[in-house]
């Protein structure tokens, strides 16, 4: 019992940190499971199989808060839908042992990835035009396919593609990607099936991860307007790679003082990613300011002409003028 309640409140903080940034929901659960010991194909399919309640959750309470534009979800969860079965397909067939470096290897690239995409200013401007589906189809088809052999990877992969090209809003490519995740945990989540048959689903792990989701879900979704994603994304992405780096190491092998050298190296540029984080977002705010105040200064209308003098007003002026009193 402890257990699955510790599950359900991974799945609870995974699903705040994917709602607010689009992505790592299944990058942190499928690497909590990996360090519980977890077999790497059981670990991806049973994080895909809770993921189809908590992103149909998500995508709902994203598009309650107007943050799903439907045209990007439907040209790129179909690509990515097919990606992530021939993913599972893949991870399906390979040993344990043989799929555990490669998992902890795509989580650790993406861990890496995280820290150093949120360790500069994000892009938050817009551009004209619309995404084609030239850039959408193939960007969901290698999400997909990252997603389901990683046991993560749609958001990382997805979302910062969508923010580069500037053609959206930020809260819009998160909602956007996290609502079109349903389809592409049902295809992964299809293949594993197909793969290992129910015994590769962990269902109690399942749902203690889909209860902590859900609970999230309408959150998360309302957090994406305040959190700074930042902060958020930095933070996410040094547990990430520091925790995989345990089964790196692990698997080649290396002792002695290689171990504690690697993990202070890691964890220096952790920090280090961090502190540029920080000083970008103050960078981001300040810039945002600035551009506010100067367009509050362009658009204020110019000091309003003195209206002219009335009569009445001038005579007053003129008996206050010479220290006659007030007319009766």
């Amino acid at each position: 019992m402890r257990k699955l309640l510790v599950l359900a409140l991974v799945g609870l903080v995974a699903q705040l940190i994917d709602g607010s940034l689009g992505m790592a929901y299944g990058l942190t659960s499928s690497t909590l499971l990996l360090v519980a010991g977890v077999a790497p194909a059981a670990a991806s399919a049973s994080v895909h199989l809770a993921e189809i309640g908590t992103t149909l959750a998500a995508g709902v309470a994203h598009w309650r808060f107007g943050n799903v534009d439907w045209r990007v979800v439907t040209r790129i969860a179909l690509p990515g839908a097919i990606g992530a079965f021939a993913g599972a397909t893949v991870l399906s067939s390979i040993s344990t042992e043989a799929a555990a470096p490669w998992m902890a290897a795509i989580l650790f690239t993406l861990g890496a990835y995280l820290l150093i995409r949120f360790a500069r200013p994000l892009r938050t401007d817009r551009v004209g035009g619309r995404l084609r589906g030239r850039f959408l189809g193939p960007l969901g088809l290698v999400a997909g396919f990252v997603d389901a052999t990683g046991g993560g990877g749609w958001g990382p992969v997805a979302t910062p593609a969508l923010l580069v090209s500037g053609r959206m809003e930020p809260r819009k490519v998160i909602g956007s990607v996290d609502t079109s995740e349903f389809v592409v945990a049902g295809a992964a989540s299809l293949g594993f099936l197909i793969g290992l048959g129910t015994e590769g689903f962990l269902l109690p792990t399942v749902a203690a991860l889909l209860i902590g989701g859900l609970i999230a879900a309408p959150l998360a979704a309302w957090l994406v307007r305040i959190v700074p994603a930042q902060l958020l994304g930095a933070a996410v992405g040094g547990v990430i790679v520091l925790t995989n780096a345990r089964t790196l190491l692990r698997s080649a092998d290396l002792d002695g003082p290689v171990r504690p050298i690697t993990y202070a190296l890691l964890a220096a540029g952790w920090l280090a990613a961090l502190v540029l984080a920080v000083r970008a977002l103050r960078r981001t705010r300040l810039a945002r300011a600035e551009a506010a105040t100067a367009e509050a200064a362009a658009a204020a209308p110019d000091a309003l002409p003195a209206a002219p003098a009335t009569p009445a007003a001038v005579v007053a002026g003129e008996l206050a003028a010479t220290g006659t009193p007030n007319p009766r």
